[in-house]
């Protein structure tokens, strides 16, 4: 098993019993975020922080790649990988994934048994995002509460989720990587996969590169979770081509101010409006407010709306780089969707000379391996040996423009499930 996050903690918790999981992760067991925001506030007012790559010397699970465009790509590397950097935001987005025959109603059912999924957060909104909330309704854009994995009841209002929820609210996937190590799973970290072992047509094992030497995993079953990002280059060493297919649900925050909002301390994502192409959410980007100089010291007078994009399935990730551009088509999507957004200002009586932009940034890519029709009852890619399966976002045929993780570990599921009706007995 490679990988801890969505994908691979699912998998990991379904398989341990009938196989004997060893779970390889990249990076470290995790810790939340433990700076005091406003003492790196004042850090932010010295000019010291210049660049987004500078948040892993404070917060090593957040890692930072730029594209030629300079736009952020964010991924976490620690055990629960990128889950404990989300929101938390239960959203189903299978369309994609139905379109090609892929059923995933019951394993969404058995998440719901698994994962406590709540819309009971509202009474914790400021009366900022009330006033937003309506304003949405009244200019017809039919905002819905973000349902969110979690226990609401303990919610302090901090405005860490970003960062590792410190008062255990928010659901991450170290709740199923816990599961399988209490049934025997073993979890091995700071140990990095660089390709799988292929022999006679059949994977026989995993390379990683751990404490500083390489070591050769045996395994009769290769599951790859290791990311967007994270997969395609194992993949490629292993000599298994992927496709220039990427997306990566590109992020835009428009911002204004407004005086003690107190957004930074708010649920974020705490509702959404989908559009054909983008969806809209109010939501505070920590990482534009500390690096962008556009958004000014104090935090709490700033309103922010976040555009997630659904971009062009148009890119590359290799073991080097990454190589990914807005599209003409994308970069229209996105002025459009800034506009919207400075509607909505302006109905709350913001001028929209008076907005301005974030740094463009993002955290869910996918679709370097996409499902075909053909593989609807497999979800298996014939360039893979039989025995070596890929369980995350490599997965999906486009760019989903909403939050992935409940769709990832539904997908996760069901081919956990096939791996064991494929080899229900394994050695």
């Amino acid at each position: 098993m490679v990988g801890s996050g969505a994908g691979g903690a699912t998998v990991a918790k379904e398989l341990q019993g009938n196989y004997q999981v060893t779970i390889c992760e990249a990076g470290k067991e995790f810790r939340p975020f433990s700076w005091n925001l406003e003492f790196l506030e004042l850090v932010k007012k010295t000019g010291l922080l210049i660049d987004e790559r500078e948040i892993s010397l404070l917060f090593p699970a957040m890692r930072i790649q730029k594209t030629t465009e300079k736009m952020i790509l964010v991924k976490g590397i620690c055990t629960g990988g990128t889950t404990n950097l989300a929101t938390g935001n239960a959203f189903r987005a299978d369309q994609d994934l139905k379109d090609i025959g892929i059923d995933l109603n019951d394993e969404f059912a058995e998440i719901h048994e698994e994962i406590p999924i709540t819309l009971d957060h509202r009474h914790l909104w400021w009366q900022t995002t009330k006033e937003i909330f309506k304003v949405f309704q009244d200019m017809n854009l039919n905002p819905e509460p973000m349902p969110k994995m979690g226990y609401y009841g303990r919610c302090h209002r901090c405005g860490r989720c970003v960062m590792g929820c410190p008062s255990g609210t928010k659901w991450d996937s170290r709740h199923f990587l816990r599961e399988a190590m209490a049934k025997g799973a073993k979890l091995i970290t700071k140990c990095r996969v660089t390709k799988v072992v292929i022999e006679n047509g059949e994977a026989i094992g995993v390379e990683a590169n751990h404490r500083l030497r390489s070591r050769f995993f045996p395994a009769d079953l290769v599951v790859l979770s290791a990311g967007g990002f994270g997969t395609p280059p194992i993949l490629q060493n292993s000599g298994l081509e992927c496709e220039p297919n990427l997306f990566v649900d590109p992020v835009l925050c428009v911002a204004a101010e407004w005086h003690r909002y107190f957004q930074n301390h708010e649920i974020p994502m705490p509702f959404a409006a989908q559009q054909e192409h983008f969806c809209l959410s109010p939501y505070f980007d920590h990482l534009s407010y500390f690096f962008n100089r556009n958004w000014k010291y104090p935090a709490r007078n700033i309103l922010s709306l976040m555009i997630k994009l659904s971009d062009t399935n148009s890119g590359y990730v290799s073991p080097r780089s990454v190589d990914k551009e807005l599209s003409d088509l994308d970069k229209e999507r996105l002025k459009d969707a800034v506009t919207l957004c400075q509607d909505i200002f302006e109905h709350l009586g913001i001028d929209r000379e008076k907005t301005f932009l974030g740094t463009v940034n993002a955290g869910h890519p996918g679709g370097m391996l996409p499902l075909r029709k053909t593989e609807a009852e497999t979800l298996h890619r014939s360039e893979l040996p039989p025995n070596c399966y890929v369980a995350d976002a490599t997965l999906f045929p486009k760019s989903l423009g909403s939050p992935p993780i409940l769709t990832i570990i539904a997908l996760a599921k069901r081919v956990a499930k096939i791996c064991l009706d494929a080899c229900p007995n394994p050695r």
